[in-house]
C-alpha cells in the first residue's frame, strides 16, 4: 500500500495498463478482464487486476497529465514492482494522413517539460518507447481493422493550448498526435529498466477539427485495449 495505491503487496499484476480516465479503466476490466477485482480507490483512482488468455493484468487509472502519470508510474515500479507499464489513452491527431478513429503507436514522446526535466538540467533527453513492445503491437495492429500509425508524438503539459506557432513546428516535423502522459512514462521506465509503451485512440484532430462521436468511442477504444493486452503477452 502507498500513498496514492491502496491495493496491498501481491495484489498489482506485472503488466499494468494505464487508462488516464479511472472509469476507463473500470469498462475496460470489466469488458476484457476475467474476474476483474477492485485493488484501489484511492482518491477515485479506481485500480483492477483480473485475468487475460492466462496472462494476470492490472489496469489502473493514471490521472490527467504528467504530474499525475509520474506519481502513479513511480509508485507502481518502485513499490509493487511492474515491470510493463502500457498506457492506453485518446490523443488528438496532428497529421493528415492520421485519421479519427486511428491507432498511435508511440515510438518516442517529445516534450517541453515534465517532472523528470529538473533532473536533467541542460540535457534533452529523448524519451522511447520499449521496442519489444513497440515492435509486438504493430504486429498485433495488423490483424485489426483500423488504421495504425508508428512515430513520434507531443506530451504536452497544457491541455489548453495557447501555442500555435508550436503545433505548426511539430505538424512540419512529422509528430503524428498530442496527449498529456507519454514522455514521462518513457523517462521512468527508462530510469528503472522496465518497458513502456503508449497506445493511443485518436479522438479529435487538431487540423480538421474533427472529433470522434462518444457513441463510437467504446469500439474504438476497444481496438486499443486489445492491441496492447496482444503486445503485452506476445
Amino acid at each position: 500500500m502507498t500513498i496514492h495505491i491502496g491495493a496491498e503487496k501481491g495484489q498489482i499484476a506485472d503488466t499494468v495498463l494505464m487508462p488516464g480516465d479511472p472509469y476507463r479503466a473500470k469498462w475496460a476490466a470489466e469488458r476484457f478482464l476475467t474476474d476483474p477485482t477492485c485493488i484501489n480507490e484511492t482518491r477515485g483512482m479506481l485500480g483492477f487486476t483480473g485475468m487475460w488468455n492466462g496472462n494476470r493484468v492490472t489496469i489502473q487509472g493514471s490521472g490527467m497529465g504528467m504530474p499525475s502519470m509520474s506519481i502513479y508510474a513511480n509508485e507502481l515500479i518502485r513499490d509493487f514492482d511492474v515491470q510493463t507499464l502500457i498506457r492506453v489513452g485518446s490523443c488528438g491527431g496532428m497529421q493528415p494522413q492520421v485519421k479519427v478513429r486511428d491507432v498511435i503507436l508511440a515510438m518516442t514522446a517529445s516534450t517541453v517539460s515534465t517532472p523528470s526535466s529538473t533532473i536533467f538540467r541542460e540535457f534533452n533527453y529523448a524519451p522511447c518507447a520499449d521496442y519489444g513492445l513497440l515492435s509486438a503491437a504493430a504486429q498485433a495492429a495488423q490483424d485489426r481493422s483500423v488504421g495504425v500509425h508508428v512515430g513520434g508524438i507531443y506530451s504536452s503539459d497544457t491541455f489548453y493550448n495557447e501555442r500555435p506557432d508550436l503545433n505548426e513546428q511539430m505538424t512540419r516535423h512529422g509528430i503524428l498526435g498530442v496527449e498529456m502522459e507519454a514522455a514521462e512514462l518513457y523517462t521512468l521506465a527508462a530510469r528503472y529498466g522496465r518497458r513502456a509503451l503508449a497506445v493511443l485512440t485518436v479522438s479529435d484532430h487538431l487540423q480538421t477539427g474533427e472529433a470522434l462521436p462518444a457513441e463510437d468511442r467504446e469500439r474504438s477504444f476497444a481496438d486499443m485495449i486489445e492491441i496492447a493486452l496482444n503486445a503485452a503477452f506476445a
